[in-house]
């Protein structure tokens, strides 16, 4: 499935809320608020790199790994998330697709 996402999935959905799991049980919400192309020239998999920003609680910072996330219309994605500091009081984490 992530092989078939770019930056179009994810455009209509920003300032929509996604839940990350961190573990069983417990979740932290995540707000989409940003989704950029990285470049013009196209990956292996023939679509163009991009970036997605979310903005989450201050606390926990959670360290960079694989978490996933549940969006009521794009259903569940396992995204490499890279907290980059915090904006605007809140948490910013990155996730990257080339």
């Amino acid at each position: 499935m992530l092989e078939s996402l770019t930056v179009d999935t994810f455009t209509p959905r920003i300032d929509e809320r996604f839940r990350l799991l961190i573990d069983a049980g417990t979740t932290m919400p995540m707000e989409l608020f940003d989704a950029t192309t990285l470049g013009s020239s196209g990956s292996a998999l023939g679509r163009t790199p991009f970036s997605i920003l979310f903005r989450g609680p201050m606390t926990p910072v959670l360290p960079q790994r694989i978490y996933r996330l549940d969006h009521d219309a794009l259903g569940t994605l396992d995204l490499f998330l890279v907290p980059i500091g915090p904006r605007d009081g809140a948490m910013v984490y990155e996730a990257i697709f080339t």
